[in-house]
């Protein structure tokens, strides 16, 4: 465990709060481990090659959680208000501008009035939390989406040049499937449909891996006997480019 220092930004409580979850976590973590080996035999083949628990592989934490249920009243509350944000825009055809300000105005009134009566009432005023961003959050979001923009173009220079045919031909099925998908919603429904899945097939695939995985596993396998059947009779007859021909002959 390494330990933080306060830095320009970043007072030390917040780095005491950052210490206090990693720990937590790493005790997790470590407690998922034991508890995911003990209960599933070495040497099971899992579905993607995956080693690891399912939680850790989410990345653990309390995002993980949310995903896989274990908090069960987070997950159901945001389940539900994602369903409320869909029929809102979906059915009674809300717009996005009107909904964030009649929000705001609600909070806002909520807040406002609470603050001001709550001495009639002898009840507490509201306790507003000070909100402080750290200094080098907007770069910290910046780089990892420069990351992520950077291993996007690399990964669509590796398919368009031409050096791995299997590659491409995944890359063109997924978008062909994505395309089909998406003509049959709209991107609001398919965005919701997506996030719904999120919080589903994890924590069912959870509880039946062992049944998923061996299945998985079969149609893994069909799929190389295919795929290698139309290696030898399709892929293998189609003419080299130049720059394969140099390659093997180098």
């Amino acid at each position: 465990m390494t330990t933080l220092d306060p830095v320009d930004g970043v007072d030390a409580q917040f780095v005491k709060e950052i210490e206090k979850h990693d720990n937590e976590t790493e005790s997790s973590s470590d407690s998922d481990v034991d508890r995911y080996y003990s209960s599933h035999p070495a040497g099971k083949n899992r579905l993607f090659g995956r080693d690891k628990p399912l939680h850790l592989v989410l990345g653990g934490g309390k995002s993980a959680d949310i995903i896989l249920w274990r908090n069960k009243q987070v997950t159901a509350c945001i389940c539900a208000g994602a369903t409320v944000i869909w029929l809102l825009f979906e059915w009674i055809g809300y717009h996005l501008l009107t909904f964030v300000c009649h929000s705001l105005i609600l909070v806002l009134a909520t807040l406002f009035l609470w603050s001001n009566l709550a001495s009639f009432f002898n009840i507490s005023p509201p306790e507003f939390p000070k909100v402080v961003l750290p200094e080098d959050l907007p770069a910290t979001v910046a780089l990892l989406i420069r990351d992520e923009l950077n291993y996007s173009f690399k990964t669509f220079r590796e398919v368009a040049s031409g050096n791995d045919l299997k590659k491409f031909l995944w890359v063109i099925v997924a978008l062909w499937v994505i395309s089909v998908v998406g003509s049959w919603f709209d991107f609001l429904t398919l965005l919701y449909l997506v996030f719904m899945v999120f919080l589903t097939v994890p924590v069912l695939y959870e509880k039946h891996e062992d049944t998923v995985d061996n299945y998985g596993e079969k149609a893994l396998g069909e799929l190389k006997k295919k795929y290698a059947v139309l290696d030898e009779k399709v892929l293998q007859k189609l003419p080299m480019s130049p720059f394969h021909k140099d390659r093997k002959q180098h």
